[in-house]
């Protein structure tokens, strides 16, 4: 039988998904916090909130697991409420509700205010930049826009996340001044889409001016792009990077594909030749610079020939970082008409291909740099392990520099200058100088 748990309200924020979903939770603790409210991540509490991701389906089917476990701990008593917010509330809030009522409340995700209200806190306006940060405390996500107006043709984002709003520059800088206060020295530049930024504030693409600003900020060191897209990517903020060492030489620029014709059915706004023209252009402004990308295989009426283009093009650009997905066929998205054709073990077999081939050119350029130095920063200790990253890696995705603790102390969140020593296809093994 349940039993009221007689323990202190303690709100336990769960966050899934992406970086994006671990800045909202940061923000909504910060939030809790201001309130005097008991706030813990991930750990143990008799409230629980459960940021959702519903972008693809393996997400989808982790955020109905995660709150399938929690209704079972409501009803074994551990726990008392349980709260629902993010993406895939936004998208399925009356089908949760009707197939998974034992949640107290589904929240949106511009419902914020909502759900402070829920868990018996006020929205503060006032706290411009106040978060609870739960990355290491080197890093931090800076959330520079909201939304998006692209109207890719697989991508359910529009639908979650609402039109694009961007952040005034101001409001940005006080709250990077706030992280760099508290230690942060590691800014990663986050948005549903980096390139449109300014647009519709400024009435121009302003990324290179915010990045100006940021450079600025005392005690940040490193200022780091994800998720720029490609059509209409400003070309001033290269010449940005390449003078100013405090932005790191690397992009994480979304491409998905090379064919034309599956370009053209994606909705992507641009072809084969204004990519390779752009990536040629990343290349010889900012020499040396990493260019992260994403590709989806699998895409309706992709066939063998479109994918033996795409492999042959992998093999001819060598992306410094790639990470290779299999289409996921999502409902009220455009892409949705058409029929998903190809096979789900197909799909797998092409997305391994693609990450085989990555693997190899990893491990090739990687063993170019035995014997050089790079400066690195310290993320965490592991095992044996300092674990670091160079200015070319961002964290969770890429590269780990692995530096043998028994050969001296560096501190969490310090950098050091290292050599690098051995190399694997994703791992790279250094000694401090």
């Amino acid at each position: 039988m349940r039993t009221k748990t007689l323990k202190k309200n303690k709100i336990n924020v769960i966050t899934l998904g992406c970086s994006k979903n671990v800045y909202d939770s940061e923000v909504l603790m910060g939030q809790l916090k201001a309130n005097n409210k008991d706030v813990v991540h991930e750990e143990e509490g008799n409230i629980v909130v459960i940021n959702t991701c519903g972008f693809i389906a393996n997400a989808k089917e982790e955020s109905v697991n995660t709150i399938l476990e929690y209704v079972q701990k409501k009803e074994e008593g551990t726990v008392d409420k349980i709260f629902v917010t993010g993406c895939l509330s936004e998208r399925y809030k009356p089908d949760l509700q009707k197939e998974i009522p034992s949640v107290d409340q589904y929240f949106g995700t511009t419902e914020l205010p909502g759900l402070l209200k829920a868990l018996e806190a006020d929205y503060k306006h006032e706290l411009i930049g106040e978060r609870l940060t739960t990355t290491p405390k080197n890093y931090a996500y800076l959330k520079i826009a909201e939304g998006c107006d692209r109207p890719c043709s697989f991508c359910a984002i529009p639908i979650m996340r609402g039109k694009h709003k961007s952040t005034p520059i101001e409001n940005l800088v006080i709250e990077s001044e706030k992280l760099a206060a508290n230690g942060v020295k590691e800014l990663i530049l986050i948005a549903q889409d980096l390139t449109y930024y300014g647009l519709d504030i400024y009435k121009k693409r302003n990324l290179a001016e915010l990045l100006k600003e940021l450079i600025k900020v005392e005690g940040i060191e490193w200022i780091r792009l994800h998720y720029a897209f490609p059509t209409g990517f400003p070309l001033d903020v290269l010449e940005v990077m390449r003078n100013e060492p405090k932005v790191c030489d690397y992009i994480d620029i979304p491409l998905q594909h090379i064919s034309d014709s599956v370009l053209k059915s994606m909705k992507r706004g641009f072809g084969k030749e204004k990519i390779n023209g752009l990536l040629k252009d990343f290349r010889e402004r900012v020499p040396g610079m990493a260019i992260r990308t994403t590709l989806i295989v699998g895409y309706p009426g992709e066939t063998e020939e479109n994918f033996q283009e795409l492999k042959q093009w992998v093999i001819d650009m060598r992306f410094d970082r790639l990470g290779c997905f299999t289409y996921s066929h999502e409902e009220n998205t455009t892409a949705y008409v058409l029929e998903d054709d190809v096979p789900e073990d197909v799909k797998m077999q092409r997305a391994n291909e693609i990450m085989e081939i990555q693997s190899q050119i990893s491990w090739e350029l990687n063993q170019a740099k035995i014997g050089k130095e790079f400066k690195v920063v310290i993320d965490r200790k592991e095992g044996s392990y300092f674990v670091g990253r160079t200015q070319f890696d961002s964290p969770d995705v890429d590269n780990e520099v692995l530096i043998n603790a028994e050969k001296g102390y560096i501190r969490t969140g310090d950098f050091a200058t290292v050599k690098i020593t051995a190399a694997e296809d994703f791992d790279l093994y250094a000694e401090v100088i």
